[in-house]
């Protein structure tokens, strides 16, 4: 069987982003293509737990800070850095606002639009050193928004850095096929259990991983793969 691909498949996916399955597979063609469709199956299961673990931590630490300022829109008393804090806030305000107008809407946005508008990065952000963010946040409140958790903040961060960089991959359908994903898919978890352990235990039970991870093709399963390569009619 020749190892070429139909060209309107690399028509569609670029060269350039063919290239990273093609190193992987030794240049064999189609072992390439099974790669790439066995990474879009594990990206799309690795949706899941990363769901959990944004909307949660979001939740988790929305709560808390809620609790602590007494106020809905906290960002207006806490004592955030600009760069990552508080100009990140403005631009979720500004960006709904531009949408509310030009909906004929002329509500501002409450504090839960601007929160679900702020992304992943804010929120691990907030357990940065930041301006002192040890001081400010996490000794005072947010340590108790983690009731499964023991450690110093700044491990706790260095645990979800990596995590930002998983998310944004499976997010904009890039390459995922070469880390370690056992891992990933266990480091998701425990960062989970830090805040639910029912949620970290749920997702064990119920999460599709397992069975991915352990059918990643090989250049031998080519002939086998569900999407056959043929010509468009």
């Amino acid at each position: 069987m020749t190892d070429q691909l139909p060209e309107w498949i690399i028509r569609m996916l670029s060269p350039a982003r063919f290239e990273p399955y093609l190193k992987a597979a030794d240049g064999n063609m189609r072992h390439a293509f099974s790669l790439y469709n066995w990474n879009l199956r594990v990206s799309a299961a690795f949706y899941r737990p990363l769901h959990w673990l944004e909307v949660g931590l979001r939740n988790t630490l929305d709560e808390a800070f809620r609790e602590y300022y007494e106020r809905e829109d906290w960002w207006e008393t806490a004592p955030l850095n600009h760069k990552n804090g508080l100009d990140k806030v403005h631009e979720a305000h500004h960006k709904l606002r531009g949408e509310a107008l030009r909906r004929g809407d002329t509500q501002e946005p409450c504090a839960d639009d601007i929160v679900a508008e702020l992304n992943f990065g804010f929120w691990v952000g907030l357990l940065s050193k930041g301006e002192s963010y040890d001081r400010k946040f996490w000794h005072p409140f947010l340590h108790a928004a983690f009731p499964n958790y023991r450690g110093l903040r700044r491990q706790l961060h260095a645990e979800l850095r990596p995590m930002l960089g998983l998310r944004n991959r499976v997010m904009h359908y890039e390459p995922i096929t070469n880390q370690n994903l056992w891992r990933k898919r266990d480091d998701l978890h425990r960062l989970i259990g830090y805040i639910s352990r029912d949620t970290a235990e749920y997702l064990r039970r119920t999460d599709g991983l397992p069975e991915l991870l352990s059918g990643r093709p090989e250049p031998s399963d080519v002939d086998h793969d569900s999407l056959t390569c043929v010509e468009p009619a």
